[in-house]
């Protein structure tokens, strides 16, 4: 693991960023047992300091994003690390204008990044880590195969300079994505070297995990992803082209990690290049081309309205209750899942317990 940083001090980064809010990315895959026990102090400490975002606890580990400010996530980084495994976290920081997120979550789940393969273990098995410092050199070798691990939306708005683009929708695509590959990259006796890259470094470590236990040993990954490459590489010696998808507000970051110039679509929440913005299908705050199928003329006229008593509200210097509603019917979404989640974590254990 890289050497991780502490909170960066709140006086020196607003006098030079001028961008009140810290933002903080991390993991660590580490054996967590009593997941209820872990939970509800670590909702306390995040509510204390007026932290949002969202944490996943796991079996497995932490992952999570959440901002507030330097003090608050302080205390907060403060509490994670003196839990089982932690000491050594790996965390990004950044920095944001506004609170980057409407809530903090504390949730339970299978897993801290779902691949859906049983049995890997990235504590155990895991690929080679390269640091941001000497990743240029492997991408310039012309036998690195490199992939992007991430997303389809997230591989749009911005990636390494050939690199494959599985076109997975979500990460539990990539196995078989990955198996139906796997015999081209093996052909002719081949043993090819590969290179996988993520936001922060989490996804690559089961990726590398996962392909190291298809067979392949000679397996590499970005050591704190691709925010930590755009924090260390400057501009003009940097292989990355386009802006990174981060998930909150903010939408993207560039380098430096200074948020991006890309919007999202206040309708299906996903992120807008220029040519996107330039569609007929794009209608600010109603449609884009991304879900203008996916809706019909009764939603368009909602959100369009939705809109428009927004535009009203901020003219007379009001906050529209509707331009909420969005959020506060997410947040019983989450709610809902994270009590389905609960109670099948809850058979699990029963189950466990009839089984010993």
């Amino acid at each position: 693991m890289t050497q991780t940083q502490t909170a960066p001090d709140a006086q020196t980064t607003q006098t030079e960023q001028d961008l009140p809010f810290c933002v903080a990315a991390l993991y660590r895959f580490t054996p967590f047992e009593d997941l209820p026990a872990l939970r509800q102090p670590l909702q306390a400490v995040c509510d204390a300091n007026e932290v949002k975002g969202t944490l996943l606890l796991a079996h497995e580990g932490i992952n999570g994003t959440i901002a507030g400010t330097d003090a608050g996530i302080a205390a907060v980084l403060a509490h994670v690390r003196a839990m089982p495994g932690c000491a050594e976290i790996e965390v990004k920081f950044s920095r944001a204008p506004t609170m980057p997120f409407l809530r903090m979550k504390v949730r339970l789940k299978k897993e801290i990044v779902t691949m859906g393969v049983p049995g890997l273990d990235p504590r155990s098995d895991v690929g080679h880590y390269v640091p941001a410092e000497e990743w240029n050199a492997l991408l310039e070798d012309p036998d690195t195969i490199l992939i992007d691990t991430r997303n389809d939306y997230e591989v749009a708005t911005g990636t390494f300079r050939g690199a494959i683009d599985p076109k997975t929708r979500t990460f539990r695509e990539f196995p078989d994505w990955f198996r139906a590959r796997k015999a081209d990259l093996l052909a002719n006796g081949r043993k090819p070297r590969i290179a996988m890259f993520c936001t922060g470094g989490i996804r690559c470590e089961k990726a590398t995990a996962f392909v190291r236990a298809e067979g392949l040993e000679d397996v590499y990954h970005l050591q704190g992803g691709i925010l930590k490459y755009l924090e260390n590489i400057p501009a003009e010696q940097s292989l990355w082209e386009g802006e990174c998808f981060v998930f909150d507000q903010r939408v993207t970051v560039k380098h430096g990690l200074e948020p991006g110039s890309l919007e999202q679509c206040h309708a299906c929440r996903m992120p807008l290049t220029a040519e996107d913005l330039a569609s007929p299908q794009y209608h600010h705050g109603i449609s884009c081309p991304h879900c203008y199928a996916e809706r019909n003329e009764k939603q368009r006229a909602r959100y369009a309205e939705r809109e428009r008593q927004s535009l009203l509200a901020a003219e007379r210097g009001e906050v529209h209750l509707g331009a909420h509603m969005d959020a506060i019917r997410e947040r019983k979404r989450r709610e809902h899942e994270a009590e389905v989640e609960r109670q099948e974590w809850l058979r699990e254990q029963a189950l466990a317990r009839l089984q010993d």
